[in-house]
């Protein structure tokens, strides 16, 4: 731990607690000052000690920590990142709610200026919001050990840490054949949007997010003069074609509603100016709003690459990888949700929210338990400029885990007392 983390422990008592109680309200769970500033400096941890994909073991090993000094017993996932940990008497038939978060950053520079928590770690940042989703549910997991103590917690709730969110096709995939969702019966999440002011979340019945596969291109010919490309396969302006003409036949034989895209990210071809080249590469993601669209799309990519390399009379290989489908939020999940949002803050916290083209893996989740996401404001009241997602000067108003730990707490208590 760096001293600003330990500094921010000292502060508070074993008691997550310490000497303060809380506020008089409709449900307990709301955070007092001192657990609101270790949290904090907890993020800040986080944030200047990103790991990739499957090699987060100082992320794992601080959230263990952390868990096991409030009581708790966390179990490292098999992977060897990641933790799944259980609060509260088990018992009953009742299935349990899960909180899940995902854990690991990206391969990218932390470009931001004037702030003592930017990247310590050369080209990787938290710039996804991962590092705040990590630590509220482990804020909320020191509510519910707190609770769990004083006899408030009437049903075991479950936090799943979720490495390699960012790995297509995902990391949940390894958590569930883990067993992270033996005994769940609902699952909620969160993710940062800086479209949305903290203090508030966005919600909608449905899908949320996209469906996101990955695609490989190989175009392959002899190669030649540049003075003779009649002799030879123009491979040059194959992989041109491919790069344009593709993305429009998809769009032009898939349903439009469906929102089927597909965007090229590389592109590579060529050393010399006068040498037709042999070899040449493309990558780009496909996706989708429509589940539907999503099973068609393989057929649908590999048809049109191989329509156009064969009118430019090149070799096409295709790696087509299977990413994630939407995010599809179970409706009655979403208003558990709304409805928690409104017992800590009021009707005016809650707006409705699009679906996007953005991808995430907590979709293969509700592929066996009906769940919803949340997405969390993270931009400060007031702020015009928008700092997006995956960029190097992302960041959140922290003041947004204060509202995810209480949307999580509240959750819990109000799915227990309508059972």
């Amino acid at each position: 731990m760096n001293q600003l983390m330990s500094c921010a422990t000292e502060e508070v008592s074993a008691d997550v607690f310490g000497t303060e109680s809380a506020p008089a309200e409709t449900l307990p769970g709301a955070l007092p000052a001192a657990l609101r500033a270790e949290l904090v400096a907890f993020r800040r941890d986080l944030h200047m000690h990103p790991e990739l994909g499957n090699q987060e073991f100082r992320t794992t090993a601080a959230i263990k920590a952390r868990l096991e000094q409030a009581g708790l017993a966390p179990r490292v996932l098999a992977s060897g990142t990641g933790l799944v940990c259980d609060i509260g008497e088990p018992g009953g038939a009742r299935p349990m709610l899960a909180l899940r978060a995902d854990i690991d950053a990206l391969p990218i520079p932390d470009t931001k200026l004037g702030v003592p928590y930017r990247s310590t770690v050369p080209d990787r940042a938290h710039a996804c919001g991962h590092d705040v989703h990590t630590t509220v549910v482990l804020g909320a997991g020191l509510v519910f050990a707190d609770l769990a103590r004083k006899g408030q917690l009437p049903f075991p709730v479950r936090l799943i840490f979720q490495p390699a969110e960012e790995v297509l096709p995902g990391g949940a995939a390894d958590a569930i054949k883990d067993g992270v969702l033996d005994g769940v019966g609902k699952i909620i999440a969160v993710h940062c949007d800086p479209r949305v002011d903290a203090g508030r979340i966005g919600l909608r019945h449905g899908p949320i997010t996209s469906a996101c596969d990955r695609l490989e291109v190989s175009l392959d010919g002899p190669g030649g003069h540049t003075a003779r490309p009649h002799l030879t396969t123009d491979l040059v302006t194959a992989v041109a074609k491919v790069a344009t003409d593709v993305p429009a036949l998809v769009a032009r034989r898939a349903d439009a509603r469906s929102g089927l895209s597909l965007t090229w990210g590389r592109i590579e071809s060529g050393h010399a100016p006068n040498v037709i080249p042999q070899h040449a590469e493309l990558s780009g993601t496909v996706r989708c709003l429509d589940l539907r669209a999503w099973r068609q799309a393989p057929e649908l990519v590999h048809g049109a690459i191989q329509e156009i390399a064969d009118l430019y009379r090149a070799k096409s290989e295709v790696n087509y990888v299977r990413g994630v489908p939407p995010v599809v939020n179970d409706g009655a999940v979403a208003d558990l949700l709304r409805d928690a949002m409104i017992e800590r803050r009021g009707p005016h916290s809650v707006e409705d929210t699009e679906q996007s083209l953005g991808g995430e893996d907590f979709s293969w989740y509700l592929e066996h338990v009906p769940g919803a996401m949340a997405r969390l404001g993270v931009r400060k009241p007031g702020e015009r400029t928008v700092r997006d997602l995956h960029q190097g000067d992302f960041d959140a108003d922290e003041s947004a885990i204060t509202v995810g730990v209480e949307l999580f707490t509240a959750a819990a208590l109000l799915d227990a007392a309508r059972e």
